[in-house]
């Protein structure tokens, strides 16, 4: 029987077909426009997980 890892692998050839389906669909302008975007979404995400633990520690200590 064939392990389901091995159809989960994502290798070099799939990468160059999501690259470029990416530029396709998007085109080379709005790329950047969209790593922007996605790049404040995590730097958000990182600062409400880290006031969550924050929070959680402080409470804690009471």
């Amino acid at each position: 029987m064939i392990s389901a890892s091995i159809y989960l692998a994502i290798g070099p050839w799939q990468i160059v077909v999501v690259v470029v389906l990416v530029l396709l669909l998007f085109g080379g302008k709005k790329i950047p426009e969209l790593m922007r975007g996605l790049g404040s979404g995590i730097k958000e995400f990182k600062d409400a997980s880290k006031e969550d633990s924050d929070k959680k520690t402080t409470d804690t200590k009471d």
